[in-house]
Order: structure tokens, then C-alpha cells, then sequence
């Protein structure tokens, strides 16, 4: 059976890396690098759009841990991590430490939590990689999902911005067949999913413009400190139910 293509590139990519570093700087690669700091900006969005410590939050696409280990002293509520490579979310799992939050393997386009179980539902560099029905999948999934007042966030590339253009660009070039696949989606899209789906869109941020409060100072590897505010370098959608808008 062929897997989806964003199942086999990232098992590949992920198990290339494996091979090639150390376990901690191969699951920090394997999410795109400044595991930290990319780490706290997550954190303090979800804070900024009212995560409170006993909410309850399901992570798509969490990856080796990046929001969930910031968010391992601050949430006393439930996490749940789901990812499509069984070495990252592992990988998460151990390094939070918490035996009370669950990691497992995403089947597909589905989350398998209970209806309206979740305050927040995070898709951060996740639809990046996706094809547009999939994205629409698993958006219906997470409507279903999400509490009565609860917030779906998820980051995402938009061609119009000049810092996301290089992206493509790049993608452009690189004709194997078996690349990671770089998404990029447009706001009316988003407008459109949101009202087949009975959600509302309630912020729409630039990706290059700061936007998040941040309670520390954070450093990129490149050697930027920002403080302040600051921004994910993907534009971020906040969506919530429609019968609650």
C-alpha cells in the first residue's frame, strides 16, 4: 500500500536526520530548527488568545515537543500530541515528562478525541505540508473536537507576502520527487473553509509582522534577540465555532 506522500517524505527526512546527528539536534532539525525559541512563541500566543493552565489542548503535528515542553510547567490540564512520526512524538513524550498527557501516532486526517473536548486545537507548520483537501479534513475534524468557546490556531504561508515568496521560489527549484511539500494558502480560502465548516475567523496576522506579547526575550540561531514582540515567520489563523461567534 503507497503511503500519502507528507507520511513517506517526512519518515524520510526524519529517519535521514536520525542518522546523521545526535538524537537532540536531529529531532530539533526534524521541526525546522530554534526548537526554543520557535517553542515560546507558540507558548505565548496561545496565551495571548486566553490559554489558561487547565485547559485542555490537542497538538497536530507536535513534532519532537517544542510547544508541549513549554507548556509542561504551565498546564495543569490535559495535552495531547499527535504527530505522523512515531520517533518525534517519542521523542516529546519523554522530554515533558508527563505521565497524564498522551502522544500517539495521527491516523490520517482524523483526531481521535471525543466531541467537544478540547479548548484548543493547534496546527502549527502543519497545513504548510498538506494538500488543501487534506487541510479541510482535518479543519471538519477539528470543529468536532473543539469546545463550545474553544479556539482553533494553525500557522500558514500566503503567497502575497514577499518573506513566504522565497519558499516557493525554492520549491520551484527543487524538482525530487519525493521533497517535502510546501503549501501555500489564500485568505479567501480560508473564509471559504470556515463558512462550509460553521467556524468563524477571528484573527487573520501577517507572518512577518510581530504580533505576539512575549514574556521573555527570545534568540534566534542566527543571532537576532527580539523582545517585546515577536512573530513565527508563518501568517497565523484563529478560528472558533460559528454558533459562539
Amino acid at each position: 500500500m503507497k503511503l500519502p506522500h507528507f507520511l513517506s517524505s517526512y519518515l524520510k527526512q526524519s529517519r535521514s536526520l536520525l542518522q546523521n546527528h545526535d538524537l537532540d539536534r536531529a529531532m530539533e532539525l526534524a521541526v525546522g530548527g530554534d526548537f526554543e525559541t520557535v517553542g515560546v512563541l507558540e507558548f505565548c500566543l496561545l496565551k495571548q488568545l486566553g490559554l489558561s493552565p487547565g485547559h485542555t489542548v490537542v497538538d497536530v503535528g507536535c513534532g519532537s515537543g517544542r510547544l508541549a515542553v513549554q507548556l509542561k510547567d504551565y498546564l495543569t490540564g490535559q495535552l495531547v500530541g499527535l504527530d505522523v512520526v512515531p520517533e518525534l512524538y517519542e521523542y516529546a513524550q519523554r522530554l515533558c515528562g508527563r505521565d497524564d498527557w498522551r502522544f500517539y501516532s495521527a491516523p490520517g486526517t482524523t483526531i481521535p478525541e471525543p466531541d467537544g473536548s478540547a479548548d484548543f486545537i493547534t496546527f502549527f507548520s502543519v497545513f504548510t505540508h498538506l494538500q488543501h483537501e487534506e487541510t479541510y479534513r482535518y479543519l471538519r475534524e477539528a470543529r468536532r473536537v473543539l469546545k463550545a468557546d474553544g479556539k482553533i490556531v494553525f500557522s500558514f504561508l500566503e503567497y502575497r507576502l514577499p518573506s513566504h515568496w522565497f519558499i516557493f521560489e525554492h520549491s520551484v527549484r527543487d524538482d525530487r520527487p519525493d521533497k517535502v511539500l510546501n503549501q501555500f494558502m489564500d485568505r479567501d480560502m480560508i473564509h471559504c473553509f470556515a463558512h462550509d465548516l460553521g467556524l468563524t475567523v477571528l484573527e487573520l496576522q501577517d507572518g512577518h509582522l510581530p504580533h505576539i506579547a512575549l514574556d521573555r526575550v527570545i534568540r534566534w540561531s542566527d543571532g537576532r534577540q527580539v523582545e517585546g514582540h515577536g512573530c513565527l515567520g508563518q501568517s497565523v489563523c484563529v478560528l472558533t465555532r460559528q454558533d459562539e461567534s
